[in-house]
């Protein structure tokens, strides 16, 4: 028997959007989680483009009964622009994951994808604290991720991205916080025992590695946050060598419950 649906005028409606936004599992796992925790509240998706994004968010803010965004690639920077206040996390990332409203109907933004990822190796039983990281992706969640594992003790921190203004200007920024070495990185893991994917990399069957797998120590811990393929190439090919490993999955549980948290505080 199918689950019931829960689905009238009363619904608090919720959005996620990106860019493409088909491959996403938050409308039903977000919406799920609103219903066991006994609310009335759905997650819809909206695939927008970037030059669309604020008059689609000033007209989705029209509507009453519309409480929150959840935002994915590549709106990420884009949408803490468009937030009247933030959490201080996201202000130092420039960055939003979630949206709230504002009791005035404003946006306030925060950045959960970071404290998830670094949740979610724990779960797997890796600490990041101590361990010598390389992290392939600088956008809006490779940036979370990077300040979270600097925020959690690793020892060092190399960050790899073919943009390289972006790279450099978040290398720069975590380097500020003088909690560890925080260096440019390249797609060679050798001599690092935490590797972490947090770049589109994978999606598509024709995307080359993010980083050389060849080069991969067996003792190394390989996370990556790509959630479609549930597995992803870098994942397989890590677990061929023996490496310990983290999905995209296992991070989005965790981001999942910090969102939601995040949208049902009043």
């Amino acid at each position: 028997m199918s689950e019931q649906l829960l689905l009238n005028g009363a619904t608090r409606v919720h959005y996620i959007v990106g860019d493409p936004v088909a491959q996403v599992k938050s409308p039903g796992d977000v919406s799920r989680a609103f219903a066991e925790r006994g609310l009335n509240a759905m997650v819809m998706p909206a695939h927008v483009a970037p030059a669309a994004l604020a008059r689609w968010l000033e007209g989705v803010s029209l509507a009453q009964n519309v409480d929150g965004v959840i935002v994915t690639v590549p709106h990420k920077f884009a949408c803490f622009a468009l937030c009247a206040t933030a959490s201080d996390r996201a202000r130092f990332l420039g960055a939003v994951n979630t949206m709230r409203r504002n009791p005035n109907g404003t946006w306030h933004g925060d950045m959960f994808d970071g404290l998830g990822y670094v949740a979610a190796l724990r779960d797997r039983g890796c600490d990041p604290a101590g361990r010598k990281a390389l992290l392939v992706g600088a956008g809006g969640a490779g940036s979370a991720i990077a300040h979270a594992l600097v925020m959690a003790g690793v020892d060092s921190l190399a960050i790899h991205d073919g943009d390289t203004a972006r790279r450099d200007a978040l290398v720069a920024r975590l380097a500020g916080l003088d909690k560890c070495p925080v260096a440019v990185g390249s797609s060679d893991p050798e001599g690092f025992d935490l590797v972490i994917n947090a770049s589109p990399a994978g999606m598509k069957e024709s995307d080359p590695y993010p980083v050389d797998v060849e080069r991969l120590d067996p003792r190394a811990f390989v996370g990556c946050v790509i959630t479609a393929p549930a597995i992803s190439p870098l994942i397989a090919a890590a677990r061929s060598k023996g490496c310990a490993t983290a999905t995209g999955a296992d991070m989005f549980a965790r981001v999942r419950d910090l969102m939601v948290d995040f949208l049902v505080e009043q």
